[in-house]
Order: C-alpha cells, then sequence, then structure tokens
C-alpha cells in the first residue's frame, strides 16, 4: 500500500488546512471532538510508551511526538499518503492517524473497488495490531471497527453476515464506547451497524440474531449529532442510516441532514470532503 505509487491527491488548494506548531494543539479539540484522540505530545506518547515498553525507549518520547503531531498535520491537510506512511512506519503508535488516513483517501479518493477491499484488508491488520500493542485505547478498537466494516462493505454486507464480520465490528465499537463515552464517531457507526443489519436481514432476525434494532440505530446516530453538531459525517450518517431503517418514508429528512453537512463550513482536508459528498447526495 505504500510509497511505491503516488495516491490521487487531495483535490483542492490545502492551505486553509495547514497547522503548522501551534496551530495543531489550538484546533485539536474541535477537529478531534468526533474521535476523542488525544494530543500527541510528549505526555502522551510517553505515557504510551510506559504501556508498551515494546513500542520505543522512554527517551524517544519527544521525537516520536513531534513525528506523530506531523503525521497528524498531514492528514489535515489533506496529505493522505504522507500521513498513513509516517505514521505507520511508528507502528502501533502511529496507527490510528495511519488507519484513519488510508481509510479516508480510499472511501473518498480511490475509484478501484478491488484496490479498495484490499486496502481495507490490510488496514485490518494494522488495527489488530494496534489492538494488541495498546489494548486500553478507545481508538485502537474503533480504527479496527472502521476498516472492518469498511473492508465488509467492500465485499457485500451478506457475505461479511456469514463470515460474522459484523459481530467483530459491533464488539469493537461497544469497547471503544466504553472507554471513550463521548466518542461521536463511534456512535455513528455503531449506530450504522443497526441500522444496515436491520435493512439486510429485517428487524426480526436482526434482532435475535445480530442484537440489531432500528431504534437502537436511529438513537446511536442522534447521540453523534449531540455530541459533534458541526460535524458533516455525523448529519451525513444519520441521513444514510434513514435511508437504510425507513427508505423514502424518511427521505425529505434524509436530504435535510445531507444539507445540513454540506452547509457546514469543514475544518480540514476530511470535512471538507464529507461536505461535498453530502453536496452531491443532495444533487442527485
Amino acid at each position: 500500500m505504500g510509497s511505491k505509487k503516488r495516491w490521487a491527491s487531495f483535490p483542492h488548494p490545502n492551505t486553509s488546512f495547514d497547522l503548522a506548531g501551534a496551530k495543531l494543539a489550538k484546533a485539536w479539540k474541535k477537529l478531534h471532538a468526533g474521535d476523542q484522540e488525544p494530543f500527541p505530545d510528549e505526555a502522551r506518547v510517553a505515557a504510551l510508551l510506559k504501556a508498551n515498553p515494546k513500542l520505543g525507549k522512554p527517551a524517544q518520547a519527544a521525537q516520536l511526538a513531534d513525528t506523530l503531531a506531523d503525521a497528524w498535520r498531514a492528514f489535515h491537510r489533506g496529505d493522505f499518503q504522507d500521513a498513513f506512511e509516517t505514521g505507520s512506519a511508528l507502528g502501533p503508535l502511529g496507527a490510528s492517524v495511519a488507519i484513519k488516513a488510508a481509510g479516508i483517501h480510499a472511501v473518498h479518493l480511490l475509484d478501484d473497488d478491488k484496490a479498495r477491499e484490499k486496502r481495507f484488508a490490510e488496514l485490518v491488520e494494522l488495527a489488530e495490531a494496534a489492538i494488541k500493542a495498546l489494548p486500553d485505547e478507545a481508538n485502537s478498537y474503533f480504527r479496527h471497527a472502521f476498516a472492518l466494516g469498511r473492508y465488509s462493505q467492500s465485499i457485500s454486507i451478506a457475505k461479511a453476515l456469514t463470515q460474522g464480520l459484523a459481530g467483530k465490528v459491533k464488539v469493537s465499537l461497544e469497547r471503544a464506547l466504553e472507554l471513550a463515552p463521548d466518542h461521536a464517531e463511534a456512535h455513528t457507526a455503531l449506530g450504522l451497524y443497526h441500522a444496515e443489519v436491520v435493512s439486510k436481514v429485517g428487524g426480526l432476525i436482526a434482532g435475535l440474531t445480530y442484537g440489531a434494532k432500528a431504534a437502537t440505530g436511529e438513537s446511536l446516530l442522534k447521540r453523534a449529532i449531540e455530541l459533534t453538531p458541526d460535524s458533516p459525517i455525523a448529519h451525513i450518517e444519520y441521513g444514510n442510516g434513514l435511508m437504510l431503517l425507513y427508505g423514502s418514508k424518511k427521505e425529505d429528512q434524509a436530504a435535510g441532514e445531507y444539507e445540513k453537512a454540506a452547509k457546514l463550513k469543514p475544518r480540514d482536508a476530511m470535512e471538507k470532503l464529507d461536505a461535498e459528498f453530502a453536496a452531491s447526495q443532495i444533487e442527485d
């Protein structure tokens, strides 16, 4: 997945998303309200090294923190390949940014279905290594659920259900929420899990076999909006969830959510791509 071939670029001038120097720390709380990622300073990295000494020596904490912060700067400005390569070179310490960068790029900027499936399969492996190395980190589980969920979609939900992948996604999301109860993106993803399963197998089987319920799905999706009202993806996925659960009955409400997402001012490259996607859904 690495450096042999350059990935498709973020299709906008990204100077407005430059977070050089102290700008990253200043913008961090709002940028990461959705995923609850802790700010990657020296104290944070030192704590991770203490949790797993195999990841590096304490004396390296400052240097590793600088590298990790640079990976996040690359992600936010839309240099997704650089963010992935810098993050993955750090191993489990950089898995969160690496998976997010490669995943968002695959969702929005990778057109080849087979390449996308391969990308997410590789990201699942990276996430599994992160869970083993850092089992007390919410995003070890959330990135696993994200990668596995997207991989499942690339092979079809029906096939994923028979392979038991949906259950693994659910377990990882529930663990992420145990560790970080205000993780809005995990609320969104778990809400979509319920909505997709109900949509695919019907309410009765969804509840009995997979523990999935329409009301739970909608409640989780709404909670994500309460936690991050300015996040395009929270509104987009609520709209998607409504369509999965209710189809044309809630089409107008879903369109309203896409409109809200499209009107929000993007704070980084990911939100720009999300807002553009929302606008395209309205046009369709």
